[in-house]
């Protein structure tokens, strides 16, 4: 992170704060354009402190774009026997009710202009190549490399009605 303040220490600001403590996440947003969570809401699904923040702190800081990110899986939508292992392994068998399920649908409750980036199991290969599912797709694909998830996200942030 320090190497992005250097790189453009008039567009990046750095800050130590507990994503789950809503003052902090407020006072973060100060003067931002929009809010990119980094983080999978694993909060406790009564709670999704994390994603209750970002909205609260989107709110008040008059912010209408927030990019999160999430699972593959959160819709059920990961097809065959990965899908299965998938479910299993991430959501106990089933995603509802799950907090990252339940983050996903705070946002779209929310009225904020929101992406969810259901990302893929990460990998370090050094290539930049992936497919795009939307909400109601079947998802495609098993990993990622996090390149690849640096290119999705900065297109997103770029244009988010481009892909």
């Amino acid at each position: 992170m320090q190497s992005l303040k250097d790189r453009y220490p008039d567009r990046v600001t750095l800050v130590d704060g507990d994503i789950n403590n809503k003052q902090d996440v407020v006072d973060a947003a100060k003067g931002c354009d929009m809010i990119f969570s980094a983080v999978v809401d694993h909060d406790d699904a009564s709670n999704n402190r994390p994603t209750k923040n970002i909205i609260a702190a989107a709110e008040a800081n008059k912010i209408s774009r927030v990019i999160e990110t999430s699972l593959l899986g959160i819709y059920d939508e990961v097809p065959g026997k990965f899908g299965k292992w998938n479910r299993d392994f991430c959501f106990g068998g089933n995603p509802e009710g799950s907090a990252a399920t339940n983050a996903d649908k705070l946002l779209e409750d929310s009225g904020l202009d929101y992406t969810t980036l259901r990302l893929p199991w990460l990998n370090d290969r050094p290539e930049v190549k992936y497919s795009i599912t939307h909400r109601h797709d079947t998802y495609v694909g098993v990993s990622g490399s996090r390149q690849s998830m640096d290119d999705v996200v900065l297109k997103i942030v770029a244009d988010p009605l481009s892909l």
